[in-house]
């Protein structure tokens, strides 16, 4: 056996005399090369040396400056010199004894060359640095650094492949690979990060004048921080740190020690910046620079291409690293052969078995930690690419014409910003898969046709079969995604609808049934999730499978044309089938990743695609070059392009600065329009518009911003205290403000919902004042307010501070009309008369109806208090006759502030708007618990986890089984018949197969029953939460669980249970085969384990907080983004796009930081992990070759070997804490699982009788009402009686209660105290349902949904045809709605917006005609219409409803003049409450100063 020993060696020196050439054409490539480079460098340096004109002022203020990289590539060229030189020593003395002469002096050259030339680019780089001002590192060396990186990189695999040849590579060779590749990779680092380390320090090289506006600059972004260090720690570490993310080390400690809030989280590096990288982004896509702004150019092909040039720096680390971690995953199953065949020999040279232990384990190493920054490269590029879609996007939206808002809904933007930006950053994972797979399979078929020959042809035609076979299984889910996707925006549309209108909805119970068609829209949506799904799971299947049906084929190719099978090549297969495993089963999520990334890029491109606002419809002169402010000529507009009708027609008009016009007309004249013409907003087919000044607007439905008051009155200007009190006094906002808890500082709820209407439109009128323009723009600005606060409004703002400004205002108030010098009548889309008051006066028809309507109500006024004059006598008994008995005004003011200061005092902690809440601490039990019990009450867990471990179970069986029954060596003949071996490893397989499909059908049924059940009970609870929980909770909340949580559920989570239990069953599986082998391993697995235990436990604590802000920080993106559309019109108004942008590029980097950290510290663990299974990995193949022959079969140790090239835990505990984080989706929607809910809606004891309510007698009995427990009472005690059948009247100016006390009335806020009895019965007592069916209301702001005006006006479906007309006709809308081709199916878009203001308040008036209750309210429901509306409306009313009781808050005096009964209330208590002409006979009462101030504007 010795003689053969010695004639094996003999036969591989024979061997490497013929790989000779080879390695002579090596070595003589890389003297070659490096000899040019020291010639380059020379020539450089002697060329420089002649231009260059030393500044020695600088010699050390650029060491210091670049000592950070200097040094370390100093040190790494002087290192490689001397060790080239001691490899060239060795080389001379003990390299190549056995006559390869000729070898010698070509690797004597090659070293000698190397030594030199590293000690020429070492004096090179001291001269650059220390004898010139050169701030860069030299281009030359860049590229020969990047060319010397894959010049190693080649040699080593190709020294690799002589090796697997039997080739004997001397060990020196193996250590100038390692030093080579290493310092290559360093230098490569240098490379591509030197850029921003240079931009770093040459910043500090600065000149100091800058330092004044950087300082400043500085200021700005001090004040905008959120928390946490100014940059990254990342920013500033080392190589080491960076190498081995020890640079998180302080982060993970400070979240083991508390629970992280986000300024514990540090602020991202500059070029990490939302900015940054949105800069870098809009200069590549090339449709930015066009300068016309027009999105029509973009395309999917050139928004992918500007991602990545965005972020170039990550795809080219990211591609390196997937080339080295590829090339090193087929080393291992390269060297089995070696393996096997070592364990079979007489192992007399030691030195090879370690050899071959070494190169398994620095392949594992290396493939191990270029994973980890791979992936972190990649997670740092899913970020970057998700900035840069929210910012092009949001800057999109501000944009966007009406036209194009109009056919875009608010459920496809939200989808747009969570869904697809998600799924577009997640397809970063799987760029480089695209060429990834090709590489691998044609790698790995390379391999098995070195090891079983042309049997390889036929693993090859196999996988091409699968590979072909994904074309139309891409084109299937492609179908199904995007049919997904679009049910999913349609849900998501009615979603935010409701949400939006919640208000409406429970006022008038129709809460339940948009439930039932958001119910219905999911169950369609379940339907199409349920293909998806499912179609998934068999490709799961198929693919799983693939690599077992390829192994079967292959093997028994080669049984069938009779190639030798030894357990070597079969183990060598094996792992290459088990590589092509993980390709192919990626392959699935590769397409559907693919797919849907197409989906939501096409998606994202057809919204960037929509029509911008054309920036010419207005042109704009230069300031005070005319006297002209606005001009008009031949205008002709229309909102749509297609459509043959004209907006407006014919518009002349021109305006002189300082002009104030009134717009007067009937509803749906085109008032409203005509100011959006002059704004620009509306399309214009003809003519020109001519600006001469800045504008402020006003908008007729007020656009209030989430956040603080003072942020909406200044709007992005700085604060002039003396300016600011002045414009608060004008507004009326001072006593408002007083009344908040918080005064100014008080945060608005979502649109507003924490004020009145007329308080939001006060806002709105503030910010216009503060912002002083030259030209001020008014929809009209006092419908909202009282007569007593619209008096003070118009002679303060109009009169008084915009006494010098241009001013066009629309206004249904004829009182205001006198004092404009010039009036515009509104007819049909034109103007039908234009004048001055007195001059239109005596001409047409339009104008006099308007006026003569408002005539006769003042007329009607004036009789009643001429009657009240005539009987002042009964003055003194007034007390006596008032219903309401109350203390005088003096006593009530005296005691006001006591109780205001009493509640803030008490209330000084909270506003209602509360930051969104977040689970501390780890998930709990309950939660995974709640989700796996949900469907079918966890019947499925144990029939999973069975079928995961048969499958793994037969998958071992199946390799034992081929390992087993062939021999270790070619010429030992097989004591098991081929057709017997292949058909047990068919049956084997097929078993496991079997197990995978049942497991995926199993989980994916599962998975969305559970969804579907989820979602049910959240959105169950959604509506029937009570309406405080919507005034307190910003929608973006709730749209972001119904959407990105929702998503989760539906898909990922399902999914990631599926890869925790393959990891998990498979690391069991792989431990239990190689303890088998080797039991002595438990000593090392026991300890490892632990280890990885406690670094799991050390990170949980802070990933899952990182985890948890991501979630809470996405949706005020989201909230802002959907807020930012709504009120774009006014934002573009005030110029504000810029202001607007960086908040959002703000909020999108609160969201990146915990992103970027969490993702780091995934990394962090893994890289830990990763490490210790290499170690782990290197011991039990120690072992392995230290055991003595004979002892174990090598076909056995092999498969152990073959197993545990996949070996590590970081799989199973990456998995675990990825479903950890997925499983916070359940936590987050179990949160609005558990709402406390409202009342019943049904109360069968207490159900009132079909007649209820008979005579309509409300009373209210000592009523205490306040939004939030944590809010002050807004109604303070009331006491009086509405008598049944009278017409009630409300008044008080803004503020005062009188909304509150309908929402009271239809129970949408609970009495904190006392009672409301209607004919007797406590409301309370009954259910709600019960009590909103019987009542009516025309809210305060007129809402319409979506669809078509018959499911307006009936979306309970209880009403004929001609019941619904007849309602239109009493409320002068049936002729209008006859004009349009629906008739009643006529198209009403998202909120309404195709219908003007007062036409939607008539739809409005419409319901309760249909309706017919015993009890209505009006909330301000004339005030968006015209006085000869208004009085056709109040006639309709009293015509109508003669019997019912009619509660009117309104403030039009005119409006209430035919009641019975009046209420005046002021801060929540009743003043005044008595018949008006009593009322008005004191002349001291509130309601007679309101009602003489009324006539008095107007006669003035």
């Amino acid at each position: 056996m010795d003689a053969l020993e010695e004639l094996k060696n003999d036969m591989n020196i024979l061997i490497l005399f013929s790989q000779s050439s080879t390695t002579i054409l090596l070595h003589s490539f890389s003297a070659s090369s490096h000899l040019f480079v020291s010639l380059v460098l020379f020539i450089s340096w002697a060329c420089k040396k002649c231009m260059m004109t030393t500044l020695e002022n600088s010699k050390p203020m650029l060491k210091n400056a670049y000592s950070m990289y200097y040094w370390p590539t100093l040190i790494s060229c002087i290192g490689l010199s001397v060790c080239d030189l001691l490899i060239f020593v060795l080389n001379y003395f003990f390299g190549y004894r056995h006559g390869c002469h000729d070898i010698k002096i070509f690797v004597l050259l090659d070293f000698g060359f190397r030594t030199l030339t590293w000690f020429v680019i070492s004096g090179y780089l001291h001269i650059q640095f220390s004898h010139s001002s050169e701030q860069r590192l030299p281009i030359l060396l860049r590229i020969w650094w990047i060319f010397y990186f894959l010049m190693s990189c080649s040699y080593l695999v190709i020294h690799i492949g002589l090796y697997c040849k039997h080739s004997s590579i001397p060990f020196l060779l193996w250590v100038s690979d390692g030093i080579s590749v290493i310092v290559g990779l360093f230098f490569c680092y240098l490379v591509l990060f030197g850029k921003g380390a240079e931009e770093e320090h040459v910043h500090l090289l600065e000149p100091l004048l800058k330092s004044s506006s950087n300082q400043s600059n500085t200021d700005n972004g001090q004040e905008s921080r959120v928390g946490g260090d100014n940059i990254t720690p990342y920013a500033n570490a080392d190589f080491l740190s960076i190498f081995t993310f020890s640079w998180l080390g302080p982060l993970l400690a400070l979240g083991n020690k508390k629970t992280l809030d986000l300024e514990d989280v540090p602020q991202l590096d500059n070029s990490d910046s939302a900015n940054m990288v949105f800069s870098i982004f809009r200069t590549n896509l090339e449709y930015d620079n066009n300068g016309s702004g027009n999105g029509s150019k973009v395309s999917t092909l050139k928004l992918g291409k500007a991602l990545i040039l965005s972020t170039w720096k990550e795809v080219l680390w990211t591609a390196l690293f997937t080339i080295i971690c590829t090339l090193a995953s087929y080393v291992g199953p390269s060297l089995i052969v070696a393996f096997v065949q070592y364990l079979n020999s007489n192992r007399q040279t030691k030195y090879k078995g370690y050899v071959i232990v070494f190169i398994f384990f620095l392949s594992k190493l290396i493939r191990c930690i270029f994973e980890r920054h791979l992936f972190f490269q990649l997670r740092k590029m899913s970020i970057r690419v998700r900035v840069a879609l929210f910012a092009i996007i949001y800057k999109k939206g501000l944009r966007l014409s009406s036209q194009s808002k109009q056919g875009h809904t608010s459920g496809e933007n939200i989808n747009l910003m969570s869904v697809d930006v998600e799924r577009t950053g997640l397809f970063c994972w799987y760029l480089h898969n695209i060429w990834r797979v090709p590489v691998q399979v044609v790698l790995a078929l390379m391999i098995l046709y070195n090891r079983i020959g042309i049997a390889s042809l036929v693993a090859f035609v196999s996988t091409m079969i699968l590979l072909i076979a994904n074309v139309p299984l891409g084109k299937l889910q492609e179908k199904f995604q995007r049919e997904l996707m679009d049910s999913k925006d349609r849900r998501m549309k009615v979603t935010s609808e409701a949400l939006r209108n919640m208000r409406i909805l429970k006022l008038q119970g129709w809460d339940m049934k948009f439930l039932a068609q958001i119910i219905e829209l999911r169950n369609f949506e379940t339907r199409r999730l349920k293909k998806l799904l499912y179609s998934s799971a068999m490709i799961s299947f198929v693919y799983l499978s693939a690599p077992m049906f390829v192994s079967t084929v292959t093997f028994g190719f080669c049984v069938l044309i009779g190639i030798p099978l030894e357990s070597g090549k079969i183990l060598s297969a094996l792992a290459i089938f088990e590589i092509l495993q993980d390709t192919i089963y990626n392959l699935p999520n590769l397409i559907s990743t693919v797919v849907q990334t197409k989906v939501s890029l096409n998606r994202i491109v057809s919204f960037l695609c929509l029509d911008d606002l054309h920036s010419n419809i207005v042109q704009t002169l230069p300031r005070d070059s005319d006297n002209v402010a606005i001009e008009i000529v031949k205008g002709n507009f229309s909102w749509d392009f297609h459509t043959p009708n004209l907006t407006l027609k014919d518009i002349n008009l021109q305006v002189y600065h300082g002009m104030k016009v009134a717009i007067c007309g009937s509803v749906g004249s085109g008032k409203s329009t005509l100011l959006s013409c002059i704004l620009g907003e509306v399309p214009k087919l003809s003519g020109t518009i001519k600006l001469n000044g800045t504008k402020a607007y006003v908008a007729q439905s007020p656009w209030i911003q989430s956040g603080k008051i003072v942020d909406n009155i200044l709007f992005g200007k700085q604060m002039d205290k003396e300016k600011y009190n002045m414009i608060l006094e004008a507004c009326s906002l001072k006593k408002d403000l007083e009344l908040f808890a918080f005064g100014d500082q008080t945060i608005i709820g979502e649109r507003g919902i924490n004020l009145s209407g007329g308080q939001k439109q006060r806002i709105q009128i503030a910010r216009a004042l503060y912002h002083d323009a030259d030209i001020y723009l008014l929809d009209d600005p006092f419908s909202a307010v009282d007569a007593h606060t619209g008096t003070h409004l118009f002679k303060e703002c109009l009169l008084g501070i915009l006494s010098s400004k241009t001013i066009i205002y629309v206004t249904h108030q004829v009182e205001f009309l006198p004092s404009a010098d010039l009036i515009l009548v509104m007819r049909d889309g034109m103007i039908a008369q234009v004048g001055k008051y007195e001059e239109i006066h005596s001409l047409g028809t339009d104008f006099m109806k308007l006026v003569g309507s408002h005539k006769k109500a003042l007329a009607v006024l004036n009789s009643v208090e001429h009657e009240a004059n005539l009987d002042n006598f009964i003055a003194s008994k007034e007390d006596d006759n008032i219903l309401c008995r109350k203390k005088p005004n003096e006593d009530v003011e005296d005691r006001e502030p006591k109780n205001y200061k009493t509640e803030k005092s008490v209330q000084s902690e909270g506003q209602l708007v509360q930051e969104e809440k977040r689970e501390k601490g780890g998930v709990g039990l309950s939660v995974y618990w709640k989700y796996v019990t949900a469907a079918y009450k966890g019947a499925f867990v144990p029939l999973i986890l069975l079928a995961q471990i048969l499958f793994q179970l037969l998958l071992i069986a199946s390799s034992y089984w081929m390992v087993l029954s062939t021999p270790d060596l070619e010429d030992v003949r097989s004591h098991v018949k081929g057709s017997t071996l292949i058909f047990v490893y068919v049956v084997l397989t097929l078993g496991s197969s079997f197990c995978v499909l049942i497991r995926s059908i199993l989980i994916v049924t599962s998975g969305y029953k559970t969804a579907t059940l989820f979602f049910n009970k959240m959105h169950l609870c959604i509506f029937r939460a009570p309406m405080s929980f919507f005034d307190s909770t910003p929608s973006g909340r709730i749209l972001n669980r119904a959407s990105i949580d929702q998503n989760a559920l539906d898909t990922s989570i399902p999914h990631q249970i599926e890869e925790l239990l393959m990891s998990l069953i498979g690391f069991l599986g792989t431990i239990a085969v190689m303890s088998q082998v080797k039991w002595h391993m438990l000593i090392v697995f026991i300890p490892m384990t632990v280890t990885c235990v406690w670094y799991q436990k050390y990170y949980i604590s802070t990933a899952r907080e990182l985890a948890r802000l991501c979630g809470v920080c996405h949706a005020p993106i989201i909230q802002h983004f959907s807020e930012s559309i709504l009120g774009s019109t006014t934002i573009r108004c005030f110029d504000q796009e810029e202001m607007f942008m960086e908040t959002n590029l703000k909020l999108v980097d609160v969201f990146s930081r915990p992103k970027f950290y969490f993702s780091s510290a995934m990394e962090w663990l893994c890289f830990r992990m990763d490490i210790l299974a290499s170690i782990t990995y290197a011991v039990f193949l120690v072992f392995l070759i230290s055991m003595p022959k004979g002892v174990l079969s090598p076909g056995v140790a092999g498969l152990a070997v073959t197993l545990g090239l996949g070996f590590s835990m970081h799989g199973v505990i990456w998995d675990l804490t990825v479903l950890e984080n997925k499983i916070i989706s359940v936590e987050r929607i179990l949160q609005y699982a558990y709402i406390p809910s409202e009342p019943s809606l049904l109360e069968d004891e207490n159900k009132p009788n079909h007649e209820w309510p008979s005579q309509g007698k409300i009373d209210f009995v000592d009523l205490q009402v306040r939004f939030a427990p944590h809010l002050p009472l807004v109604l303070r005690g009331l006491t009086c009686t509405f008598p049944g059948g009278l017409k009630i009247g409300i008044v008080g100016r803004t503020g005062s209660g009188k909304t509150t006390l309908v929402q009271a009335l239809f129970r949408i806020l609970e009495p904190v105290a006392g009672q409301i009895l209607v004919d007797d019965i406590n409301i309370s007592k009954i259910g709600l349902h019960n009590l909103r069916s019987k009542l009516s209301i025309i809210p305060q702001d007129p809402t319409m949904f979506e669809g078509t005006l018959r499911s307006n006006l009936d979306p309970l479906e209880e009403y004929t045809d001609e019941q619904i007309w007849e309602a239109l006709n009493k409320c002068q809308l049936g002729d209008e709605i006859r004009k349009k081709e629906g008739n009643l199916d006529s198209a009403v878009t998202e909120n309404g917006e195709n219908w003007s203001m007062g036409q939607r308040q008539l739809v409005c008036l419409a319901r309760v005609l249909l309706k017919k209750s015993k009890v209505l309210v009006l909330d301000e429901a004339t005030a968006s219409v015209d006085t000869t509306t208004d009085h056709l409306i109040q006639q309709t009313l009293l015509q109508h409803f003669s019997g019912s009781t009619v509660i009117t808050i309104a403030h039009r005096i005119t409006s209430i003049l035919d009641i019975d009964l009046v209420m005046f209330l002021d801060n929540g208590n009743i003043l005044e409450y008595d018949s008006p002409t009593k009322l008005l006979e004191i002349k001291t009462s509130s309601f007679a100063q309101l009602v003489r101030e009324y006539t008095q504007r107007f006669s003035s």
